[in-house]
């Protein structure tokens, strides 16, 4: 193990010696059985669709069908069940705006104490309801994260609630381990797993796992190009937070990660890819279409890194022959609001949905000749925008026309234009 002086600050480094320094094998085989009978084994599924575009075998590793939609529960409750019985007896509290909260109101209720979960005035409705029907308190204070988090630590002192951090700490990283050794065990062949990182608790967790049973898999952690804490840390050698964090993936949106899951993370994780916002959006959309499984952003993170291993990733270039790989949907908790716009901006990156303007004479039957030549190509039209007041001079006689189409990919999309400009129009396309 690398000596971690250099990396953590010095108040946190003797904790995070301690916990690098504990019997691993043993507390994750220790967490494995807390959770039976409470968290699922997630039975893995293969994906022919990504395995054809990868041109390697994906088996998915499906936490978006986990206990409260996410993998938080592991993590919370090998935590909260590693209390005793006096601790229980105080409650305990935590500070999340999403999967987080509902894995530790899941747990604490499971074991029999009250939770009192702080979020963000911001919170969505559904996602206070979520965590409320679990059984939590729930204390709506400030704006962001932050605010909230600040406000459940002063809880944790003033009523002697135990605080649940929800990465930094060594039982909640062991939980999370846990989707590493089900893995193992369900593909034995596995080369690789690819796995999301936002504050590092299930990263650290499951490249701690497979340290210590295959340290032969690799395995390669995936972030948005937005959330770039991970990649500046270990830039810079230790913990820095990032300036800004601007994605979707707010799963893994997380400006400062844990000094432990650095720590272990520095030394176990193989690589580091970075992806898009479009590579995320394709991958909710193509979970939807191919596998009928519902993904949230940050659970399609490590989807979205398959198509980069090959131009990204050093050490998985470096493997010959076919890989194996398994990327870890780490939670499945979308509003339906957001999910309709992620399928939007997904069909558009795709090609799957034309956008364009185009002038008309203003006389009778102009509309039917785009139609008929939109009907000849195959071109769905899902919404027509009709306005005088849109063309480029009203003194011209002509009128602006704006189409949206569904269509079957970029190819489609020239022909779609292609035949429009052969019948005599000028499309303009806006997306």
């Amino acid at each position: 193990m690398r000596c971690i002086s250099a990396i953590i600050p010095d108040m946190e480094q003797q904790a995070v010696q301690r916990c690098l320094e504990r019997d691993h094998a043993h507390e994750l085989k220790q967490a494995a059985e807390r959770l039976q009978g409470t968290a699922r084994r997630t039975a893995v599924i293969d994906s022919p669709a990504l395995s054809a575009m990868v041109g390697h075998r994906v088996v998915l590793k499906p936490e978006n069908l986990q206990v409260t939609g996410s993998f938080k529960i592991r993590g919370a409750y090998n935590k909260i069940a590693s209390l005793s019985q006096e601790q229980l007896s105080h409650g305990i509290v935590t500070a999340s705006a999403g999967n987080h909260a509902q894995g530790v109101a899941y747990a604490a209720r499971e074991r029999g104490a009250s939770a009192v979960i702080v979020m963000p005035r911001s919170t969505p409705p559904l996602k206070v309801d979520a965590t409320k029907a679990y059984g939590a308190e729930v204390v709506l204070h400030g704006e962001v994260f932050d605010d909230a988090a600040d406000h459940a630590a002063m809880l944790s002192e003033r009523d002697h609630r135990v605080f649940i951090p929800p990465f930094d700490d060594y039982e909640v990283l062991c939980g999370q381990g846990t989707i590493g050794l089900e893995i193992l065990d369900e593909v034995p062949d596995v080369t690789d797993i690819v796995v999301p990182l936002g504050g590092g608790g299930l990263g650290a967790g499951v490249a701690l796992a497979i340290a210590t049973f295959r340290p032969d898999v690799n395995v390669i952690g995936a972030i948005p190009e937005g959330s770039p804490a991970f990649r500046e840390s270990f830039a810079a050698g230790h913990v820095v937070a990032a300036r800004s964090v601007a994605t979707s993936a707010e799963g893994v949106a997380v400006k400062r990660p844990g000094g432990l899951p650095f720590a272990l993370l520095r030394e176990h994780l193989d690589d580091l890819v970075t992806v898009s916002e479009r590579d995320i959006n394709e991958m909710i959309l193509l979970m939807l279409e191919r596998h009928k499984l519902v993904v949230e952003a940050a659970g399609a993170v490590a989807l979205a890194a398959l198509e980069h291993l090959d131009a990204q990733s050093s050490v998985f270039a470096r493997h010959e022959g076919p890989h194996v790989i398994v990327p870890i949907m780490s939670g499945g908790n979308i509003d339906t609001v957001t999910m309709g716009a992620v399928i939007q901006k997904g069909m558009i990156s795709r090609g799957r949905i034309l956008n364009f303007e185009v002038e008309l004479p203003d006389t009778p039957g102009q509309l039917v000749k785009v139609a008929t030549v939109l009907a000849k190509v195959r071109a769905n039209v899902i919404q027509l925008d009709h306005d005088q007041f849109k063309a480029s001079s009203h003194y011209t006689g002509a009128v602006s026309l704006g189409v949206t189409v569904e269509t079957n990919g970029p190819e489609h999309i020239d022909a779609v234009l292609e035949a429009l400009r052969a019948a005599g129009f000028d499309p303009h396309r806006m997306y």
